[in-house]
């Protein structure tokens, strides 16, 4: 075999096929040796008994037949006698051609448009499958090998890329986020209806029990602070004044919606809105301190620990039969395929998408498939070729010789006759 040639397979009776074909091709040569031996016997006679004429005529016809079937059968596989006569050995000379002609016979008519929309129609595709989905059990076992996809593919990745594909996706897709305006319309959000008002409430209140619960630091406090000469009394009606004022003041702004207090904060958080959408100042310490927070330990970690932990309960659900993973995969697909079967102008829609996918794919990839036929052919070796075909149709072809033996006999009888009848 040459350098680039394929070989071919072997077939599965190769030598059943060998033995047929020898059988048939000795009874073919037997059948042309019995016409010759009659021919030389009956040429023998014939000039005792002119009655041998008709058996001579029909053997020496039977002879030309034969042979000139001989000679065609065999020049399609190789040279007849190993004389190189013009247009023999035509499958291992034309072998290139041939595959050529069959890609394109193949492509033309096996891959066209027409041919595969009608066959798939006539399968009903859809319908079958949407029959088949609609059974529960099927549903199940779609789950089942669902999950097995996903565990396998979960346990094939590396973790290392898929945490790195995270962080660069995350990571990214946050610094290329301004983080002053989604804060902005997150506030504008809040402040609808006065709702931010609620934040003020909470703060009122946890500043009144912050006072509260720190009335002797208070006084302690102010103790430490006053001259040593001040007497006692006069550090306790400071820290009872003080006190007294922080907690009508607290009171105040907490009862009375319309206090002062409350439009100094709507006009604060108003500014501040602002400024986060215009604010070059503003907008650029927004984003150095979010890029403080992605740069901090525990946001990578975080990060990090997503895959983790998504990859952990996708091994665990794959790998339980009663997990809600593959229960809600099965009643999907049981779903969908008896929403199917149920509607007829779906399913002709889905029979519709199927026909122009595979039709799609086909127009794509159908000269590449002529070309693969045509370069597979030309690379497969000549004699092995020829070798191969000829035990495939080789015994049927010798029913030709048999045949053109036998009609050869029969045409000659007739002419003989006819000669004979009228004189010529």
């Amino acid at each position: 075999m040459q350098t680039g040639e394929i070989a071919l397979q072997p077939l599965q009776d190769e030598q059943l096929k060998q033995e047929q074909l020898t059988t048939m091709k000795r009874r073919a040569t037997g059948l042309l040796v019995a016409a010759f031996v009659v021919y030389v016997v009956a040429r023998g006679l014939e000039t005792r008994w002119p009655g041998f004429g008709y058996l001579r005529a029909t053997a020496e016809a039977a002879m030309v037949g034969g042979l000139a079937d001989w000679f065609a059968v065999t020049a399609l596989f190789r040279y007849p006698m190993g004389l190189r006569i013009p247009h023999t050995a035509i499958i291992p000379n034309r072998k290139d051609r041939i595959g050529r002609s069959l890609g394109n016979f193949v492509q033309n008519n096996f891959l066209s448009p027409t041919v595969i929309r009608a066959r798939l129609r006539s399968a009903g595709a859809a319908r079958k499958g949407a029959e088949w989905l609609a059974r529960p059990e099927h549903g199940e076992s779609v789950g089942r090998h669902a999950a097995a996809a996903v565990s396998g593919v979960v346990q094939v990745l590396r973790d290392e890329d898929v945490q790195e594909i995270i962080q660069d996706n995350v990571m990214g897709r946050v610094r290329k986020t301004p983080v002053t305006p989604v804060v902005a319309r997150v506030l504008s959000l809040v402040t609808q209806d006065n709702r931010h008002q609620e934040l003020l409430d909470a703060a009122l209140r946890l500043l009144g029990r912050l006072v509260d619960e720190n009335r002797e630091t208070i006084r302690a406090r102010i103790g430490r602070e006053t001259p040593w000469w001040v007497p006692t009394q006069v550090d306790d009606k400071i820290y009872e004044k003080l006190v007294g004022s922080l907690e009508n003041t607290l009171h105040e702004v907490a009862v009375d919606p319309h206090h002062p207090l409350r439009g100094r904060f709507n006009e604060a958080v108003a500014e501040f809105i602002v400024r986060l959408q215009d604010s070059p100042d503003t907008i650029a310490r927004g984003e150095h301190l979010k890029e403080e927070v992605l740069q901090h330990p525990a946001v990578r970690d975080y990060s990090a620990s997503l895959w983790g932990d998504l990859k952990a309960s996708l091994l665990k659900n794959a790998a339980d039969p009663e997990s809600e993973f593959r229960r809600r995969i099965g009643h999907a697909v049981t779903r969908l395929g008896q929403s199917l079967v149920e509607d007829e102008e779906l399913l002709e829609k889905v029979e519709t998408w199927i026909e122009n996918a595979v039709i799609y794919v086909v127009e794509q990839y159908r000269h590449e498939i002529a070309d693969l036929i045509s370069t597979t052919v030309a690379a497969w070796d000549p004699n092995d070729t020829t070798r191969k075909i000829e035990l495939q149709i080789g015994k049927d072809l010798q029913f030709i010789r048999i045949n053109g033996t036998l009609v050869g006999g029969l045409a000659g009888l007739v002419i003989y006759s006819v000669g004979r009848v009228f004189g010529f």
